[in-house]
């Protein structure tokens, strides 16, 4: 069984700052993590390979220094690591990093099962995990806490919804994304610190994985980010004290005063 786990190195989100005048993230001096949720993704991939012997590859689209991320997931016992890093990547959006991203899964092949995580945490649209899956025209299930292996081919995966749990029994080669409950991702072993210190990153460009520029990065993108920016701070702020009781009357008493309707 050949598992592919997608990962993308993200700012950490403790020091997000918004630059003022060009409205964009700073990302000069801000430390770059391998997004939480896809750390799930490699766990619950390597508890397959545990289990059964799977080969496990990962798979992440970013600058040179998103090797580093790579590198993190080969020290937990990940057997291959592929950047995917070019020029013509560059501002993509969600449709075209899952353009890319499918692209190279066709080339890697016979590919039995891709993880993702639910979302990315700079983006938060949970949309490149289904994205891919329909380019791939593969089946997905999203939010899933828990995989089985069936025989013939199958997966049950338990998914967490907001009105409870659902089990689905799906064929593969398929796609899932995985939330925290699939398991708390595992410490690196000094064995596979040292092996991934020395591996060789194979390093993929457009041209590689057989995709035409103007249809991937900013060109390929049907969404741009037009102004990210922090909510401006508000002075006319109230705080409430006393017993929960006191609390109430005193809103009850402010709304009143200012003539809210219903009240």
């Amino acid at each position: 069984m050949h598992i592919v786990a997608c990962i993308k190195q993200v700012p950490d989100t403790k020091n997000v700052r918004i630059d003022p005048d060009t409205h964009t993230l700073v990302r000069q001096g801000v430390e770059s993590i391998i997004n939480p949720f896809d750390m799930f993704a490699v766990e619950a991939a390597l508890k397959i390979k545990d289990a059964c012997g799977a080969r496990v590859t990962v798979l992440t689209m970013g600058p040179p220094q998103a090797a580093e991320a790579l590198r993190d997931t080969l020290s937990m016992g990940v057997d291959d690591a592929i950047l995917l890093s070019d020029r013509a990547f560059a501002g993509s959006d969600t449709w075209a990093t899952s353009t890319t991203l499918s692209a190279a899964i066709r080339k890697i092949g016979d590919v039995d099962l891709v993880l993702c995580g639910k979302q990315a945490v700079d983006g938060d649209t949970a949309q490149v995990g289904p994205e891919a899956a329909t380019l791939l025209d593969i089946p997905y299930a999203t939010f899933v806490k828990r995989i089985d292996l069936l025989d013939a081919g199958y997966l049950k995966v338990t998914r967490q919804t907001d009105e409870g749990v659902e089990i689905w029994k799906i064929p593969t080669p398929a796609l899932v994304t995985v939330i925290k409950e699939i398991g708390e991702p595992r410490l690196p072993s000094l064995r596979h610190k040292m092996r991934a210190k020395k591996a060789e990153i194979p390093v993929w460009g457009a041209a590689d994985i057989g995709l035409d520029p103007n249809a991937i990065g900013l060109c390929g993108s049907f969404t741009q980010v037009v102004r990210v920016f922090s909510p401006p701070r508000r002075g006319n702020r109230m705080q409430l004290k006393g017993t929960p009781e006191e609390q109430a009357e005193q809103l009850y008493q402010y709304l009143k005063e200012a003539k809210v309707p219903g009240i």
